[in-house]
């Protein structure tokens, strides 16, 4: 399995061979930042066209067909299309804060995207409180969302800020608690180190029922924090008009549908990571020519493959399944979610022991 270490350290050394070590940290930060707002861009459009396709094979449509190849260039076409949209700016609206949420839900999107681990040696952040920057970097977007709703002076968009306001900060729970049953079992929270100890077999394999219990609730709460239905109580349209971010138009709204759709993503990333062996491929212990071949397989293909499984998972979910009311969403988190995690935390802590 080739290792994108070798490549990122003969970068390195050839860098400060030229540059210095200053001016080659500089230029490292500029190109890690450049790939990862590439990268982030590129899944999006990605993202927003296999919603399209896949929610047409479910409801027995088309879905894209006339934009290149099988539509392929139609979120290309619409990426350009809202860039040329004008910004309508809102007289009873609170400027600065107005244009902040946008930006603040994005970057709180971004930064919990940079510290993924793609690949084999292909990791941007690698902090030894991974999973703990991870949780806390991403729970700062509901402070974008609500000032969107209160800044907007819309009660609209206000009611949508509320609702997603008390369905973030109830989902983060059960998504924290179902993550520490891994940093129990693995002992560290450095997501290099966890994916290193899915070498051979992985955690939701190794942790028996546990691992397995606390993976499902991952799945449901992460769903229910990207605001996405049956989940999506924050921006009924029936109800709301367009929830939290009505008001919004041009590239302002586009922030807000990007960081959507690539917090489905990171949901589904962060589960491959601490459940599914991140980049790790499938082994079955004894089996020697079976692991082999295996390896063989890129480590980036491993990542991205079960990535795109647990995204066609949400997908499903959300073209299946009706709304929710707003008690039963938080009803299902306080009073079944939340004691079935403690629970499962006290189990695989008796299972380390």
């Amino acid at each position: 399995m080739y290792d994108f270490s070798v490549l990122t350290n003969w970068i390195d050394q050839w860098l400060r061979s030229q540059v210095g070590d200053s001016w080659a940290l500089f230029v490292e930060f500029v190109l890690v930042g450049i790939a990862i707002l590439t990268a982030y861009a590129v899944l999006a459009l990605i993202l927003i066209y296999a919603e399209r396709k896949v929610c047409a094979a479910f409801q027995c449509r088309i879905g894209p067909n006339r934009v290149g190849p099988f539509g392929m260039l139609q979120s290309v076409a619409d990426m350009f299309k809202i860039l040329l949209k004008e910004i309508i700016t809102i007289k009873q609206a609170d400027p600065i804060l107005f244009r902040l949420a946008s930006f603040l839900v994005i970057i709180a999107s971004i930064c919990t995207f940079g510290a993924l681990p793609f690949a084999k040696g292909l990791h941007a952040i690698d902090f030894n409180i991974g999973v703990f920057y991870l949780l806390a970097v991403s729970s700062l977007g509901v402070v974008g969302i609500l000032l969107a709703g209160w800044s907007s002076n819309n009660k609209y968009t206000m009611i949508g800020a509320m609702r997603s306001g008390a369905q973030l900060i109830s989902y983060e729970l059960s998504c924290g608690l179902s993550l520490m049953v891994i940093v129990i079992l693995s002992g560290t929270m450095q997501l290099s180190e966890i994916v290193e100890q899915q070498a051979e077999v992985w955690f939701i394999f190794q942790g028996h029922i546990p691992a397995m219990i606390a993976f499902i609730i991952y799945l449901i709460a992460g769903h229910a924090e990207t605001n996405r239905g049956p989940f999506d109580l924050p921006e009924a349209e029936s109800e709301l008009t367009a929830g939290y971010h009505t008001e919004y138009s041009g590239i302002q709204f586009g922030f807000f549908y990007l960081a959507e759709y690539l917090n489905m993503f990171i949901v589904a990333a962060i589960a491959t990571t601490l459940f599914l062996g991140g980049w790790q491929p499938f082994h079955v212990p004894g089996w020697e020519s079976f692991n082999q071949v295996m390896d063989y397989i890129p480590s980036f293909v491993w990542f991205f493959g079960k990535s795109g499984l647990c995204v066609f998972l949400a997908l499903w979910v959300r073209w299946s399944f009706p709304r929710l009311r707003i008690d039963q969403l938080l009803n299902l988190e306080w009073k079944i979610l939340m004691p079935i995690c403690l629970i499962n935390i006290l189990l695989m802590a008796l299972c380390v022991l």
